[in-house]
C-alpha cells in the first residue's frame, strides 16, 4: 500500500491490534468495530446500556464469527463511569488506538445539565477528553494513536466555542456545533502537546459526512429503521451516505500507517464519499482557542495529561 492507496473495504490486517471504540452500540462506533474486527484487530466495545452491547457484541459476531470482542460499560457524560471504564482498559493490557466517538447528536430542546456542566459538553467533549487523558500511559506503550470525532457542521456554521457550556443563548443545534467544534480544537492541541513532551502518541481528527441510518443495512439490535425513515432518508440520496460508509474516515483514521498526527480525514465529497485527507475549518485551527478549551476540560474534569509517565512508559 502506497500513501495515496486505500481501499476501505480491504484494510490492512489488524492481527494482534487493540482498539477501544466508545458509542459502539450504534451508527458509526458499531460499525467502525464491525470494520476493525472483519481486519483482525480485538476491539473492545463501550457503551452505556449493557443490552445494547450485548447486542453489538452479537451482530459483529455475526458478521465475523472469529471476532475478538469485548464489552465494557462506559457513559462519557459521567466523570466516574469514565474512570471506572479506564481502569479497566488498562487492565485488560495493549491498547494501540482510541477512537473518540460516543455523542449526543440530537440534542435536547432545552438546556440539560449532568454533573453540574452542560449535556452535550459533557458526553461530546470532556467525556473524551478525561479518557484519553486516563488511557494515554497504554497508547504511549503502544505508540498508538487517538482519533476525535468532528463534524462537517462545523464549516457550514462558524460559531466559535467562547461559551462551551452555553449558559446563554442555548439551542439544540448550536450545543452540537460547538461541541464538534471543541473537539476538533482539542484533537489538533492535543497533537502539539503530545509531540512537545515527546509522547509517541498521535491524536487525529475524523468526520463522517452526512450519514443516515436510513440509508443504512439493517443490522438486528443496532440499525433498525422505520420504513418512513428510510423513505425521507432516501429522498436525501445524492447528498447522503450510509453510516457504514461514514465510519471508513474514522477507520481510516485509527489505522491507516502513512496517517499523520494532527490532520484530519473525511468524504471525498465532503457529505459523502471515500475517505480523504480533509481541512478542519478555520476556527477550529486557532491556538488560542485550543489552549483555552484544553484549560477549560482540566478545570471540569479535574484530569491533567500525565504526559512526563506516558514518555516513560513508550521508552
Amino acid at each position: 500500500m502506497t500513501r495515496a492507496e486505500w481501499d476501505p473495504e480491504n484494510l490492512p490486517d489488524l492481527s494482534g491490534r487493540s482498539y477501544l471504540v466508545t458509542g459502539a452500540t450504534r451508527g458509526l462506533g458499531y460499525f467502525a468495530c464491525e470494520q476493525l474486527a472483519a481486519a483482525g484487530a480485538h476491539v473492545l466495545l463501550t457503551g452505556r446500556n449493557p443490552h445494547s452491547l450485548s447486542a453489538a457484541k452479537a451482530a459483529v459476531k455475526r458478521s465475523t464469527p472469529d471476532a475478538a470482542i469485548e464489552t465494557l460499560l462506559l457513559d462519557t457524560s459521567n466523570m466516574g463511569s469514565v474512570r471506572a471504564a479506564a481502569a479497566t482498559a488498562r487492565a485488560r493490557g495493549r491498547l494501540d488506538g482510541l477512537l473518540l466517538n460516543a455523542g449526543v447528536v440530537h440534542p435536547p430542546k432545552q438546556r440539560e445539565t449532568v454533573g453540574g456542566h452542560e449535556l452535550v459538553f459533557a458526553t461530546n467533549v470532556l467525556g473524551h477528553f478525561a479518557l484519553a487523558g486516563e488511557l494515554l500511559k497504554p497508547l504511549a506503550a503502544a505508540r498508538g494513536r487517538m482519533v476525535w470525532v468532528g463534524s462537517m457542521s462545523t464549516s457550514l456554521w462558524r460559531h466559535l466555542p467562547t461559551d462551551p457550556e452555553l449558559r446563554e443563548g442555548y439551542t439544540p443545534w448550536k450545543a452540537y456545533v460547538q461541541s464538534k467544534a471543541a473537539t476538533t480544537a482539542l484533537a489538533l492541541e492535543a497533537d502539539k502537546m503530545l509531540r512537545a513532551h515527546g509522547v509517541p502518541v498521535e491524536s487525529l481528527v475524523a468526520h463522517p459526512g452526512y450519514s443516515t441510518s436510513g440509508r443504512t443495512r439493517g443490522v438486528r439490535g443496532v440499525n433498525e429503521p422505520s420504513r418512513l425513515t428510510r423513505f425521507l432518508d432516501n429522498l436525501q440520496a445524492p447528498i447522503t451516505q450510509s453510516k457504514e460508509q461514514g465510519a471508513w474516515a474514522l477507520v481510516r483514521a485509527l489505522v491507516d500507517p502513512y496517517a499523520e498526527g494532527g490532520s484530519m480525514y473525511g468524504p471525498a465529497l465532503v457529505a459523502r464519499g471515500a475517505p480523504r485527507r480533509a481541512t478542519p475549518a478555520r476556527g477550529t485551527r486557532s491556538g488560542d482557542l485550543g489552549t483555552e478549551l484544553w484549560r477549560a476540560c482540566e478545570t471540569a474534569t479535574h484530569v491533567k495529561w500525565p504526559f512526563e509517565r506516558a514518555r516513560r512508559a513508550a521508552s
